[in-house]
């Protein structure tokens, strides 16, 4: 057990990862640098900013202590302003452990100590401790004697705690279908976008004519290879995001773990959960598959981590009642119908989805007319979708729960307890006032500090009025 008095320093490890943060924050600055100046000088510069800031993360780690004290974490550190944060056990929320490849290599793992009052950003994190340490400490921040699953995703099955875990041809179906290409491709463009300053204007020349001279069967040719491999790169990284993934209940709190390069367990508190959805996106809808997911309330959210959490990634529609019924048994769906939107309401969506479409085409149409085909493809496209989240919108009302279903380009059902919203809204717009129609908000707490906001555009206004009346427990 871990001394109430005697302070503890992170493993050296955390020198290395200290290095890894400098180094990733000015790697547009060492860009510039390799540009600029000339290979000498920029050796010389690149060895001071790594001396410098290898010196600062050695005096990082050295600074850095905590220690366990009258039921109390006690942080101290800071370089050259020292800096103490004090977390009392009774504040803390959750506590998740991630092992990413060089912690595995040292059996370290990363611990993140989450509060209510967690920002963006975790309250408190150790970047490097061992896995046996990182146990006894969460174990004594808990204080629960309970066995939890351990960050190596080694977990216990007993009867009393349920469990269930991804299967291999599961894990490659959601890898196939997950739409992460779009992601990867929007990454790239940003990072291009960062670049962009450091081509030459000659070279944006010479690709418009290479381009502009090749047949248009060779262009989109071109086009499905690039996007065949973003796909694959997206396949990949879905694959090792949720590699292993398994989910246990465990008294009051669920426990989440994933991944294969960077293993990483949440813990979710049940009283955080604000809310539960189930995704359904255009790919996986035809073939029945859904992804279900919660809303927490508080926590941090770090890079590249998703604004929902995960419940489970992939399972067939009918597999969510009795998954439900399992670890959430307060919002299993049950028969209940929900309420459509009226017919007129269809034209404001078809309006929505088709007119920035419309008018970039005909810009589009004007200066390179050979591409009408296409603009007449993209306005089929946001047709079809405006009709689907025209007759995808709907809504259940139960005494102490309502259910809203809205779509973007993934349908979602949403289960929300009248205890869990914080705020309601209805508007109504010139044009929805001429038909009698209204807009709903409704919203809940969300992770990072941040609100989570679920319209229903569109409504009867009578609907609307019964949703305002319902949520004021007014007759």
């Amino acid at each position: 057990m871990m001394s109430n008095a005697r302070p503890y320093r992170l493993h050296p490890v955390s020198i290395l990862f200290n290095l890894i943060k400098t180094v990733r924050e000015g790697i547009f600055l060492i860009v510039f640098g390799f540009i600029t100046f000339d290979r000498f000088y920029f050796i010389l510069l690149l060895a001071v900013f790594l001396l410098l800031g290898t010196l600062l993360s050695v005096l990082s780690w050295y600074r850095f202590t905590y220690r366990l004290e009258a039921g109390e974490l006690r942080i101290e550190y800071g370089v050259f302003i020292r800096k103490k944060r004090y977390i009392s056990t009774n504040r803390i929320q959750s506590i998740d452990l991630t092992s990413g490849v060089i912690h595995r290599m040292f059996k370290l793992v990363k611990l993140q100590i989450e509060t209510a009052g967690s920002g963006k950003s975790a309250e408190a994190s150790l970047n490097a401790v061992k896995l046996s340490d990182g146990e006894k400490l969460r174990k004594a921040l808990k204080g629960k004697k309970v066995s939890h699953p351990d960050v190596e995703i080694e977990v216990q099955k007993e009867s009393v705690n349920p469990s269930r875990e991804i299967t291999p041809k599961r894990l490659l179906l959601t890898g196939v279908t997950s739409g992460s290409a779009g992601i990867i491709m929007a990454f790239a463009a940003f990072a291009f976008s960062e670049l962009e300053q450091f081509i030459p204007s000659h070279f944006y020349d010479w690709t418009f004519h290479w381009v502009s001279e090749l047949a248009i069967v060779f262009i989109i040719g071109l086009a499905i290879v690039v996007l065949f491999i973003f796909w694959l790169l997206g396949i990949a990284g879905t694959i090792i995001k949720y590699g292993k993934f398994t989910i246990t209940k465990i008294d009051d709190e669920l426990f989440i773990a994933r991944g294969l390069l960077e293993k990483k367990q949440l813990t979710i508190p049940l009283k955080r959960i604000q809310a539960v959805g189930i995704k359904e996106s255009i790919i996986r809808q035809p073939f029945g598959f859904v992804t279900v997911f919660v809303e927490v309330a508080g926590g941090s959210l770090d890079s590249g981590e998703d604004f929902s959490t995960v419940l489970f990634p992939i399972m067939k529609k009918a597999e969510v009642d009795p998954f439900l019924q399992e670890f959430l048994p307060n919002y299993v769906q049950g028969p209940a119908r929900l309420t459509a939107l009226p017919k007129r309401a269809m034209k404001f969506y078809l309006i929505r989805t088709c007119t920035p479409v419309l008018l970039l085409g005909l810009a589009v149409i004007y200066f390179f007319p050979q591409f009408s085909w296409l603009v007449i493809f993209a306005l089929f496209v946001a047709f079809l979708l405006g009709f689907m989240c025209y007759k995808d919108g709907g809504f259940s009302v139960e005494p102490e729960r309502i259910v809203i279903r809205i779509r973007g380009f993934s349908k979602k059902t949403m289960f929300l307890h009248h205890k869990r919203i914080q705020a309601f809204e209805k508007k109504r717009y010139p044009l929805q006032k001429r038909e009698l129609l209204a807009t709903v908000k409704l919203s809940i707490l969300g992770k990072g500090g941040t609100g989570k906001h679920y319209k229903l555009k569109e409504l009867e206004e009578a609907h609307a009025d019964r949703l305002s009346d319902w949520y004021s427990y007014r007759e």
